[in-house]
C-alpha cells in the first residue's frame, strides 16, 4: 500500500490496524545470555501473534539479531538485510519494541527511518508510541533517539564505574579461566596442582638458563600438558610469565576506549598500565621478587634491541654449537645430549619431543663436529684478509655515523614545541576561539605528530646502540682472527663469533649421510667466504656408525 494512501486514510480517522498492510518485525537483544535469549523469544512470539491475529495484515517473516549491541550497525546482519528488502516492496510496515532496539544512535535512527520512508516503509516503535509514517514522527524520533543515545553513554560510564568498584572490593574481572586459579563468587582461589606448574615455570625461567621451549619440554615430561594432551605452547608460557595476578597484583588501564558508539579501543603501552598490590584479594602463587626477575629476563630477550645484539653474537653460548645447528626439516634447533660413555650427540629438538620417528634428520656427534669446524676456522684464519677488509668497511661506516645525541635532543625539542601548541589550542577552546570539533581535530593531529616523533626517538636509540656494538664487535673479531687457535676456549669463541647458523640435512634420503650448510655471520651481515675459491659452503660427513646397521641413533 502506498505511503500517501496510508497517511490519507489515517488522517480520515482510520487506525493503522484497520489498513491492509504487509507487516514484518525487527527484534534484537544485546547479549547471548539465556535470560536475554528468552527475552528475544518473547519478542518474536509477541510480534508474530500480533501480526497474524490481525485479519487486515499480511504476515512477513521477521528479522532477528542476537548478541549485538545497539551502538553498532555494521555487524547487524538481519537489520541490514531488512533495509535491503525494503527496497523491493516486500513489506509496508516494521514493528519493533523501542528506539533502542532499532538503533541507539541518533544518526542511525534518523538515517535508516528516512531511508525506509523513501522506500515506502514505515516503522512503528511500540513502547515509544512513534509511527514514522506520520509527519510529526521525525521531530519526536529525534528527541527520543537523542535520549536513547545518552542512555548508551551513561551505560558505558556505569560499566566503567562498576569495574572500578569491583576492583576496589577485590572482585576479579575478566577471564574466568586462569591457569592456577578457579573463580568463586568473583574471587580467585588457588588450584594447587596447577599452581605447582606455575611455580616451576617461574623458578626455571628466572634462573636465565632455560628458554621457553626447554621449559615446555620439561613440563611435558613431568606430566603437565594441555587439555588435549599436548605440549604447553611457548606463547602460553609467555602470557603466564607476564600476568601480574600470579604475584598477587591487579593490572588495569591496559586499553583505552576511544568512542563509546563504535567501541573502538587502543592497547596502551605497558608504561601506562596500572599495576598494584591487591593486598591479598588475589592470592599470590609466586613472590613479587621471583615474578620481577622472570619478567626482567623475558623483557631483555624480547626487546627490539636484543634482536640486533643477538645477531652480532653478544649473547654467550654455554657450548660451542648451542643455537647454531638447525634442522632443515623442522627449522628447529638441535639439542645437546650426553651419555654415560661421554659420547656427546646433537639431535633435532622435534625428535626429542616426539621420538626418533618424528624427524629424519641426521644425529650428529660432537667429536665429528669439532673436526669439521677446526678445518673451517683454520681456513678462515688463512684467508683472514678477506674478512678484515669487510670488517674495515663496516667499521668506517659505523664511525661516519650521525651524532645521535644531537639528533635525539632535536626530536625532544620538537615534541616540546608541539606540547606548547597543544596548550595554546586548549586556551583557544576555553576562550571559545575554536569550536570543540575543531579542537578535537587539531589535537588529534598534534597527538599523531608526537607519536611519530617518539617512534623516531626509539629508532635513533636503537641505531645508536647497534653501532656501538658494531664497533666493539669489529675489534673483538679482528683480535681473534689475528691470533692462533691455541685452546678449546678460543676455538669456541671463534665459532660463536663467525658462524651464524648451520643447517643440518640428510643426503639422498639417507640420514647416515650428513650435509652441513654453514653460514657466516660477521657483525650481523652475511659474508660470502665459503665460495669455490675459499671453501665449499657445505661439508658432507657420514655417520661414524655407518657400518653398524643396528645403531639405534641411525635407524
Amino acid at each position: 500500500m502506498e505511503l500517501y494512501k496510508i497517511r490519507s486514510r489515517i488522517s480520515m480517522g482510520e487506525s493503522l490496524y484497520d489498513l491492509p498492510l504487509k507487516v514484518t518485525f525487527y527484534a534484537r537483544v544485546s547479549t547471548d545470555k539465556d535470560v536475554q535469549l528468552n527475552s528475544l523469544d518473547n519478542q518474536v512470539m509477541y510480534f508474530r501473534n500480533l501480526i497474524t491475529e490481525n485479519k487486515n495484515w499480511t504476515y512477513v517473516d521477521g528479522y532477528i539479531d542476537e548478541g549485538i549491541s545497539g551502538t553498532s550497525v555494521n555487524k547487524r546482519e538481519d537489520f541490514l538485510r531488512m533495509i535491503e528488502d525494503s527496497k523491493t516492496g516486500k513489506f509496508d510496515l516494521i514493528l519493533t519494541k523501542e528506539i533502542s532496539r532499532f538503533s541507539r544512535s541518533t544518526l542511525d535512527s534518523i538515517k535508516y527511518t528516512q531511508e525506509l520512508l523513501e522506500n515506502g516503509v514505515g516503522v512503528l516503535f511500540q513502547s515509544d508510541n512513534i509511527n514514522t509514517i506520520m509527519p510529526d514522527s521525525e521531530l519526536r524520533l529525534t528527541i527520543m533517539a537523542s535520549i536513547a543515545q545518552e542512555e548508551v553513554r551513561k551505560l558505558s560510564e556505569r560499566v566503567k564505574f562498576g569495574m572500578k568498584r569491583s576492583i576496589e572490593k577485590g572482585k576479579v574481572l575478566g577471564n574466568s579461566v586462569i591457569t592456577g586459579y578457579k573463580k568463586e563468587n568473583g574471587k580467585l582461589i588457588i588450584v594447587e596442582k596447577e599452581a605447582e606448574m606455575i611455580r616451576i615455570i617461574y623458578e626455571m625461567y628466572a634462573t636465565g638458563e632455560h628458554g621457553l621451549g626447554y621449559i615446555s619440554n620439561y613440563l611435558y615430561e613431568k606430566g603437565f600438558k594441555t587439555r588435549k594432551g599436548g605440549y604447553i605452547h611457548t606463547t602460553t608460557l609467555r602470557r603466564i610469565i607476564t600476568n601480574p595476578k600470579y604475584k598477587g597484583f591487579y593490572c588495569t588501564n591496559t586499553v583505552k576506549h576511544l568512542d563509546y558508539k563504535t567501541h573502538k579501543q587502543i592497547r596502551l603501552p605497558q608504561s601506562e598500565w596500572v599495576v598494584y598490590d591487591s593486598n591479598g584479594d588475589i592470592p599470590a602463587i609466586v613472590s613479587p621478587v621471583l615474578w620481577d626477575k622472570a619478567n626482567e629476563i623475558l623483557a631483555n630477550k624480547s626487546s627490539g634491541y636484543c634482536a640486533k645484539i643477538k645477531d652480532m653474537g653478544a649473547f654467550k653460548r654455554t657450548t660451542t654449537y648451542g643455537g647454531l645447528l638447525i634442522c632443515a626439516e623442522h627449522n628447529v634447533a638441535f639439542r645437546r645430549l650426553t651419555s654415560n660413555n661421554k659420547n656427546v650427540s646433537w639431535k633435532c629438538g622435534e625428535m626429542l619431543r616426539r621420538g626418533i620417528s618424528a624427524c629424519e634428520s641426521p644425529i650428529l656427534y660432537e667429536t665429528e663436529l669439532d673436526d669439521i669446524f677446526h678445518k673451517v676456522i683454520d681456513k678462515l684464519i688463512e684467508d683472514r684478509s678477506k674478512i678484515v677488509k669487510h670488517l674495515s668497511e663496516l667499521y668506517k661506516e659505523a664511525n661516519s655515523s650521525k651524532n645521535y645525541e644531537y639528533e635525539i635532543k632535536k626530536v625532544y625539542n620538537q615534541i616540546d614545541e608541539i606540547n606548547l601548541k597543544k596548550n595554546k589550542l586548549l586556551d583557544f577552546l576555553m576562550e571559545e576561539v575554536v569550536s570543540r570539533e575543531e579542537y578535537q581535530r587539531r589535537n588529534t593531529e598534534l597527538e599523531q605528530e608526537i607519536e611519530n616523533l617518539n617512534n623516531k626517538i626509539i629508532k635513533l636509540k636503537s641505531d645508536e646502540l647497534y653501532e656501538k656494538q658494531l664497533k666493539k664487535k669489529y675489534k673483538e673479531i679482528d683480535e681473534k682472527i689475528n691470533n692462533e687457535v691455541d685452546s678449546e676456549e678460543s676455538f669456541r669463541k671463534l665459532v660463536q663469533l663467525l658462524i651464524e647458523r648451520v643447517v643440518v640435512s640428510k643426503i639422498d634420503g639417507n640420514r647416515r649421510k650428513v650435509k652441513l650448510d654453514i653460514y657466516a655471520n660477521v657483525v650481523g651481515k652475511k659474508l660470502t667466504v665459503y665460495d669455490k675459491t675459499v671453501l665449499d659452503d657445505s661439508y658432507s660427513s657420514p655417520c661414524s656408525h655407518k657400518e653398524n646397521y643396528d645403531c639405534n641413533d641411525c635407524n
